[in-house]
């Protein structure tokens, strides 16, 4: 198990030796410090040519390190405050932690106010651009990818929530997040919104964070998150892969604009190989495909009680537990709380006001301490970036 020894370490020092005398260098004795000299040159003077990403914290662009290495090179705006909050967690969260399916972190840049990451580079961008991008890229993805893919998310995601510890929920788990290497290996990219858990804490309260469509109504409610979050959007997102649709799409007819609403209803009417994607051209195992989608309804259930621990979901992916067994009962939709005008009523408000639709509340038992944080909403994909 992983453990994560900054949460009790001392400030570290600068590039120039000068201890920090905010949060902003707290647990940065974990990380390689880059100058701002040496990623302006690897970047060649952040050029446009070499812009991969942007979104709502900064730009992403690719440079060639001088030890050769092609890097993801991320910058944090300068004029966004909430950003280096995002900049501390996914610095601290990703700096002590290897998997093969989590984006590898180079190093950082803390000098003066430059706040900037560098990750690995990584070849095929993201399943958003890709896989659900149509017609932006060249990659063919057969049902093998796929499953590959499915399993590698759910791998890392159970690596997260499991083998670390405190552990770790990510809270931004979508396509968008998830970055592809040269073999088409998944890495969960993107910890800005991520949250370290202590093992005495059944879930924290948060501002609402994350993105419309992967999140659990009861967090966007309610502001509370625990794993079950993650998992509902886990199971957004391999529903999505397996049909090779977004999770919304309003050219559809009104009642199959919401792919999880399609998903159920082809469910109960056992016509799920209906929603496997048409461009397979039927080179699929069918009932493996539907067995991906009925997890997919499985961590999607509105009762977050009932969603299966991501451990749990890798053994139903790889067919050493069985799916047949459990009974699937109705996912929960944020659209379902949702007046015409795409917004939350009052009545469907919690207590603390929270209803923007974009984070997952935990139905668990709230007797243990809590502890509170506040985030950014971000709508903004970062597209080929971390």
């Amino acid at each position: 198990m992983t453990c994560f020894p900054f949460l009790f370490g001392k400030r570290a020092k600068s590039p120039t030796g000068s201890v920090g005398n905010d949060e902003e260098l707290l647990g940065m004795h974990n990380v390689r410090l880059y100058t701002y000299k040496e990623l302006k040159v690897a970047t060649e003077d952040f050029s446009l040519a070499n812009k991969i990403g942007e979104g709502g914290f900064g730009s992403v662009y690719k440079g060639r390190l001088r030890n050769g290495k092609l890097a993801a090179i991320k910058v944090l705006s300068a004029q966004s405050r909430q950003g280096l909050k995002e900049f501390l967690a996914e610095t601290k969260v990703i700096s002590v932690i290897e998997h093969e399916n989590l984006v590898q972190l180079y190093g950082c840049c803390v000098e003066n106010n430059h706040r900037i990451l560098v990750y690995n580079y990584l070849e095929n961008n993201s399943l958003a651009q890709t896989l659900l991008g149509r017609g932006s890229s060249s990659l063919q993805f057969d049902w093998q990818s796929r499953s590959r893919i499915c399993i590698g998310i759910a791998r890392g995601l159970a690596f997260l929530h499991e083998d670390v510890q405190p552990y770790i929920i990510h809270r931004d788990i979508k396509a968008s997040n998830i970055l592809l290497d040269r073999d088409l290996t998944p890495k969960i990219s993107d910890f800005g919104l991520a949250r370290l858990v202590p093992a005495n804490m059944s879930h924290i309260s948060t501002g609402v964070a994350g993105t419309i469509g992967y999140l659990a109504p009861e967090y966007a409610i309610r502001g509370q998150v625990t794993r079950k979050s993650d998992i509902y959007s886990f199971g957004v997102l391999l529903v999505e892969i397996v049909s090779g649709r977004c999770n919304k799409n309003t050219k559809l007819p009104i009642g199959e604009q919401y792919l999880l609403e399609t998903a159920w209803n082809l469910y109960e009417r056992g016509e799920l190989v209906l929603l496997v994607d048409m461009s397979l051209n039927g080179d699929f195992d069918a009932e493996e495909a539907c067995k991906y989608i009925k997890i997919g309804l499985l961590c999607t259930q509105d009762s977050p009680k009932l969603r299966p621990s991501m451990s749990t979901v890798v053994k139903m992916l790889m067919g050493e537990m069985s799916v047949e067994d459990r009974k699937i009962t109705k996912p929960g939709l944020l659209s379902d709380l949702m007046d015409p005008r795409g917004k939350i009523p009052e009545k469907n408000k919690g207590s603390d006001g929270l209803f923007l639709g974009n984070s997952t509340t935990s139905s668990e038992p709230s007797t243990v301490t809590t502890a509170t944080f506040t985030a950014q909403y971000d709508t903004n994909n970062l597209s080929s970036a971390l």
